[in-house]
């Protein structure tokens, strides 16, 4: 008899939700991707290395001069000086980077934290390591952390904890101060801090993104995990990377080389190139989708959605109580692309115990701007 590893899991509500729009011709704003080309040049880099012969084998690691890029752009965001050979791994996207730096520290019947909502890739990765899931409500309505709960959340056995900032599904964002706060709380404990920061390129409203990168005492315990398909506009390139100390990086990499070994060749080379020749494209980004943010958001202004503009991400959070208070956020992600014809993504499948009155959907913006004044007709017409 097959016994399932994850007996209490289906597709991903991402999946889900995808077909339900392919199924009803919906507007998709419910899966996060551009609906948008990537930069010609970055184009151009990969069909050249394609054709260049670039289609082997990278090193586990990742090629060094991707590694080196990584490494620059670090030291000129966050003013940290790494070792590109012993402290950034090149990894075929984000989720497996969170996969593998949680197997590589977590044993059978360790606790990990999670603060929810929390991305739905987390707790699954924790279960297949033999670790227990501790979850930490963040506070409504701006999901800020609770220092008082979790700080009551450690115990002697808790090994990890997992921070995302900027935030999915939210858009919020952790600042300095909660760093330093972070730093006093761990610092008393015998554990591990993963920091998601996927999104750090797209903080908005002139904030900075605080990252555990420039910050000392937490990054010597941290795993730091990007992507370059939110940066690049590639999601389906799934390439991204982690950064952290050498005895950190030492253990992710023996795990990484047994899971999926190297990311995609030609597309390295791409984005390293890329890289070196338009460093202003992480200067342009936030301006860029700020103004997709406050269009999207502007659009919605005469609809009974209620939107607080998001600070990060590009997904923006809206409160239907007006429109439908009668139904639970999943099955008005159904209504809405159903009835509506835009499909959403329901915030409680990213809590273990959702609030009882939650009336938040979550919608993408990285789309064309005719996508979302299209979308936004329909939903102002509920």
């Amino acid at each position: 008899m097959l016994r399932s590893k994850l007996p209490d899991l289906g597709i991903t509500i991402f999946t889900r939700m995808t077909q339900l729009a392919q199924e009803t011709g919906a507007i998709n704003l419910s899966q996060g991707f551009p609906d948008f080309a990537p930069p010609a040049a970055l184009l151009d880099a990969a069909m050249r290395h394609l054709r260049d012969g670039q289609n082997q084998y990278a090193p586990m690691t990742g090629i060094a001069s991707l590694r080196e890029q990584v490494a620059h752009k670090i030291a000129r965001r966050y003013g940290r000086q790494l070792d590109s050979q012993r402290e950034v791994t090149i990894v075929p996207g984000a989720t497996e980077a969170i996969f593998c730096a949680i197997q590589a520290v977590v044993q059978p019947g360790d606790e990990v934290i999670l603060l929810d909502p929390s991305y739905d890739s987390y707790a699954p990765s924790v279960h297949l390591a033999g670790g227990r899931c501790v979850h930490v409500p963040l506070q409504q309505p701006d999901f800020s952390i609770d220092w008082q709960r979790l700080q009551a959340a450690f115990s002697p056995r808790t090994r990890l904890l997992i921070i995302n900032s900027p935030h999915n599904p939210s858009g919020a964002l952790i600042s300095r101060a909660d760093l330093d706060q972070l730093a006093a709380l761990l610092r008393g404990h015998d554990a591990w801090l993963l920091s998601d920061e996927v999104y750090e390129h797209l903080v908005y409203d002139g904030q900075l993104h605080a990252s555990v990168l420039a910050h000392d005492a937490l990054y010597q315990r941290a795993f730091v995990v990007s992507s370059f398909g939110k940066t690049y506009h590639v999601t389906g390139w799934k390439t991204g990377y982690v950064a952290a100390p050498p005895a950190l990086t030492d253990e992710l990499r023996k795990v990484h080389q047994y899971v999926n070994f190297c990311g995609v060749t030609p597309l390295q080379h791409a984005l390293a190139d890329f890289m070196a020749a338009h460093p202003e494209h992480l200067d342009e980004l936030p301006h860029f989708y700020q103004a997709k943010r406050d269009l999207f958001c502007q659009l919605l202004q005469p609809s009974k959605l209620r939107c607080v503009p998001a600070p990060g991400t590009y997904f923006q959070l809206a409160d239907y109580s007006a429109i439908r208070d009668d139904l639970d956020d999943v099955a008005m992600a159904e209504w809405l692309t159903r009835e509506a014809g835009v499909a959403a993504i329901p915030i409680s499948v990213f809590y273990r115990e959702p609030p009882k009155d939650l009336r938040l959907v979550r919608f993408c913006f990285a789309k064309q701007d005719l996508t979302l004044q299209q979308a936004a007709e329909r939903l102002c017409a509920l």
